[in-house]
């Protein structure tokens, strides 16, 4: 879902060029598309977006400048992956730039308050409020990188 708004937000930018790339930290569902209610869910929102499941590698640190991570569990993995210092410094939770969160500083905030809660196979409901958290990280976001 996160891919589908971002990539939608950022569709018409040219400075800063924002290219969306999504893939999980596991071997699951590698080349299938999205959770069924997952897209139902942004294409009731307004979103477009074509998904295909891959899994994240170390060499994506060097075909990103920002890596965005959804829960702790993925932290830890993407950071694992990392080569250097330098690629540890490309990622950050994707709610470590929701206004709401604003007052939270990341470095000692519980990981719970950072994350992005998965909402596989749960409730209509489960999925719209885990869009509202995406979509309020993915105004903030916009917002830091307009500013640079």
């Amino acid at each position: 879902m996160a891919a589908a708004v971002l990539s939608n937000r950022t569709a018409n930018w040219s400075s800063p060029k924002i290219i969306v790339d999504s893939s999980g930290t596991s071997a699951w569902h590698i080349g299938q598309g999205a959770h069924p209610t997952s897209q139902k869910t942004w294409e009731k929102a307004g979103y477009k977006y074509s998904h295909s499941a891959s899994e994240f590698k170390s060499n994506d640190f060097f075909e990103a400048d920002l890596i965005l991570v959804m829960d702790s569990n993925n932290f830890r993995n993407v950071i694992k992956l990392a080569p250097d210092e330098q690629s540890r410094g490309k990622v950050f939770y994707l709610r470590s730039f929701d206004p709401a969160l604003s007052a939270i500083d990341p470095s000692s905030a519980k990981f719970y308050e950072l994350e992005v809660p998965d909402p596989y196979n749960q409730s209509v409901e489960a999925y719209e409020e885990t869009l509202v958290m995406i979509e309020s990280a993915v105004d903030g976001l916009l917002q830091e990188l307009s500013h640079q």
